[in-house]
């Protein structure tokens, strides 16, 4: 039966919460989200009756263990429409898997001289790594850069496409400022030279199409956290073709196949990207939050947060010297602004006042501040939970926020 979206805020026990005698008004969901009490259920669950080790005990525990951590990896295929159950790799987080593929892929098949291409709207997590990359090999680091409303170039991504280009990394949508990049022309462009294409889904998985082999994608990436699931949790997918081809990042663990004082050789896939003991717990609850989300209509949903965020873009409209940054052909679930005059920083810390939490800062893009010429912005960031009550609770704060510095 199919949830409906308007009991969804019942679902999560955290929004109960008061803050500074305030109801909580949650929107900084671009940072993580909040759990539903099925994924805190799943944890205790783990931790009361069958914590163990994975993999290598041969008692009931371990098997009970190994079979919720391996029955989430097919859950997680499914979720994405992978090939492959063995394509999934489990990481901490977004930022380790895009890691992973700058050191195993960066090592296999960039040479000096070589060319890796990313954009001016990423998050550090997947423009630090490729920089590092290419100073180590010595190869060269090209950035796309975005319009004044905050588009990709694709004029400038089509003449940056070359022959040495070895890899385009890019989110699916900024983290900043909500554009979503059009990936149905992007990556036919760079595979039609190609091209493989590693796709930063942080901020796309849980709100937008997700279906790995329409997008086509080469790598994949995502972390629990920020879509209902816990902390200590990533994906890194990959096509088969290319894990095969890529060297391990860590070693130690289950990664292992034989070692001699001679030589060790590596675990199949896809274990051999995987070592030490993982977040078991972790992975148990991403499944429990994939259960969540396949509750709603797909379509319903993506109707429901379009609406939701357009009705916030014309209700900041209407607040004195708000300036909102970004008007891209499509936005998704983030509302960047600033008040003329006043620092983000203190906008943040006022509105917590209120009970309203939103993120303050350069949301780790410091090139995307660089290049509005800001030091950084107030990130309202909306989730399923999120209601128009929220959206003017916000506005009705920030109001107050004006009053109270009399602009």
């Amino acid at each position: 039966m199919t949830k409906t979206i308007s009991s969804a805020r019942a679902d999560f026990p955290i929004l109960k919460t008061m803050v500074n005698d305030h109801p909580l008004v949650y929107l900084d969901n671009a940072a993580t989200t909040q759990k539903p009490q099925s994924v805190i259920d799943a944890l205790v669950d783990y931790y009361t009756h069958y914590n163990s080790n994975i993999h290598r005990g041969n008692h009931s525990l371990a098997a009970l263990a190994t079979q919720a951590h391996e029955t989430t990896r097919g859950r997680v295929a499914r979720f994405i429409n992978a090939e492959h159950k063995h394509e999934i790799i489990f990481t901490r987080n977004t930022t380790e898997s895009i890691n992973l593929v700058a050191h195993s892929f960066g090592d296999t098949f960039v040479k000096e001289g070589d060319e890796v291409v990313v954009t001016q709207l990423e998050h550090h997590s997947n423009f630090v790594p490729w920089q590092l990359l290419c100073q180590r090999k010595g190869a060269h680091f090209r950035v796309v850069p975005f319009t004044p409303d905050g588009d990709l170039d694709l004029e400038v991504l089509d003449k940056l496409l070359g022959k040495r280009t070895r890899l385009l990394a890019l989110n699916h949508v900024s983290n900043s400022l909500g554009t979503v990049n059009p990936l149905e022309i992007i990556i036919p462009l760079a595979h039609s030279r190609g091209i493989p294409v590693l796709v930063d889904a942080a901020q796309s998985v849980h709100h937008i199409e997700h279906d790995v082999r329409k997008l086509d994608a080469d790598f994949y990436v995502f972390s629990g956290h920020k879509m209902y699931g816990p902390t200590g949790i990533g994906v890194l997918y990959g096509q088969e073709k290319w894990l095969e081809a890529m060297m391990p990042f860590l070693s130690g663990g289950e990664m292992i196949d034989q070692v001699t004082v001679d030589r060790t050789t590596f675990n199949q896939l896809p274990f051999k990207f995987e070592a030490g003991t993982p977040d078991i717990a972790g992975a148990i609850g991403l499944a429990a939050a994939i259960d969540y989300l396949e509750q709603f209509d797909t379509e319903e949903l993506a109707v429901y947060e379009d609406d939701l965020l357009r009705y916030g873009i014309g209700q900041l409209g209407q607040v004195p010297g708000l300036i909102l940054y970004g008007n891209p052909i499509r936005r998704s679930s983030i509302l960047p602004f600033n008040l003329e005059g006043i620092q983000h920083y203190d906008v943040g810390v006022l509105l917590d006042a209120y009970g309203i939490a939103v993120r303050t800062g350069q949301h780790c893009t410091q090139p995307i501040m660089d290049r509005l010429g800001i030091t950084g912005t107030v990130r309202a960031s909306l989730a399923l939970y999120n209601t128009r009550e929220d959206i003017d609770a916000l506005v009705q704060g920030l109001k107050r926020v004006l009053k109270m510095l009399k602009r």
